[in-house]
């Protein structure tokens, strides 16, 4: 490989963790936002002749990824539709969360290799107002272009002109997509927003509440994870579209699973963090079998000093944190 290409290429990979935020960001998807990433980059490297240098190699980018993303989401095989959330009587349902089918948990340790190096101000910040959960959920609701437009503005800190350049839009047009975006975050996100500051982790806190909630979970008692659920708790589960509002429906929920004679079996319960917010990989060994499996990840919210809210996905992705889908008895730590 000639000087010239290999250093694009080490351009283009020093900048490979932060477009897959940016694309996790346009789709909702970890799984979508890697491949979106392989395109990116892709694209890149057969443009690389039309980069004149008259923006950075970074923006540069980031235009080919956000243009990537609205491709990706404009192609008939891609199509995303909102689904109406059920709740636990089979009865229509209200949730931002259970309605976007696609939305996937993004690894801390994974934004963290996203965040800006020092001294870099260009940087996106990788904090929890722009990447928790609620956030991602509400804006999968924008139009895609709505969705650039909020993205690269308010979280990437474009200008309205390098913006319109990017989406070849006009900065009207860009001005008042802006307006209609920012309107519906203030009427869908969760009212404590404001309240929201750039924490890149969560807090002590959090951590000693999410210990009691896997403390709890592991013994299968109901008593003590009754305590940490605000009576107002939700629960949504994107892929089933489902949400259990109130804490008396999601104790229902739980209790055939985890006591009684239907009980799954013995459960084992991880810590993680994931999307800034602290979080739980769920195991299970059930009667007769020798090794726990994966069943499930708990994202929480926690306003005060209770769960406020709990999202419910799929262990798809915890290879991606380093986590095996299986556990046996002797990788569980003593005690």
């Amino acid at each position: 490989m000639a000087s010239g290409e290999q250093e694009f290429a080490d351009l283009a990979r020093a900048h490979r963790h932060e477009l897959r935020v940016h694309c996790y960001r346009m789709l909702g998807s970890y799984t979508d936002a890697e491949d979106m990433v392989q395109e990116t980059l892709l694209r890149a490297w057969r443009g690389r002749g039309s980069y004149e240098g008259r923006s950075t190699f970074r923006a540069w980018l980031y235009k080919i990824a956000t243009n990537a993303c609205l491709d990706f989401l404009a192609s008939p095989a891609r199509k995303r539709e909102i689904a109406m959330a059920v709740d636990s009587a089979g009865g229509p349902g209200e949730s931002v969360l259970a309605e976007v089918t696609w939305l996937q948990p993004y690894p801390d340790e994974l934004l963290d290799l996203a965040a800006p190096a020092g001294g870099e101000p260009d940087a996106v910040t990788i904090a929890r107002e722009t990447i928790e959960l609620a956030f991602l959920a509400v804006i999968q609701h924008l139009p895609p272009r709505q969705r650039a437009v909020l993205v690269l503005r308010d979280v990437a800190g474009w200008s309205a002109q390098e913006t319109a350049d990017a989406l070849e839009m006009s900065v009207a047009s860009i001005k008042s997509s802006l307006q209609r975006a920012r309107a519906t975050l203030r009427e869908q996100m969760p009212h404590r927003r404001a309240d929201w500051g750039a924490a890149t982790a969560p807090s002590e806190a959090e951590r000693a509440l999410l210990q009691r909630y896997i403390d709890a979970s592991r013994r299968a008692d109901m008593s003590a994870l009754a305590v940490l659920l605000r009576e107002d708790a939700r629960q949504a589960m994107p892929p089933a579209h489902l949400v259990f509002a109130g804490r008396a429906a999601i104790l229902d929920m739980w209790r055939p699973v985890l006591t009684g004679e239907q009980a799954w079996g013995e459960w084992h319960t991880v810590p993680l963090a994931v999307n800034r917010q602290p979080a739980a990989a769920n195991y299970v060994r059930r009667p007769g079998e020798s090794r726990y499996t994966a069943v499930n990840i708990d994202v929480l919210r926690i306003e005060g000093d209770l769960i406020a809210e709990i999202t419910t996905f799929g262990p798809e992705i915890l290879p991606a944190i380093g986590l095996s889908l299986t556990l046996s008895p002797g990788d569980l730590p003593a005690g």
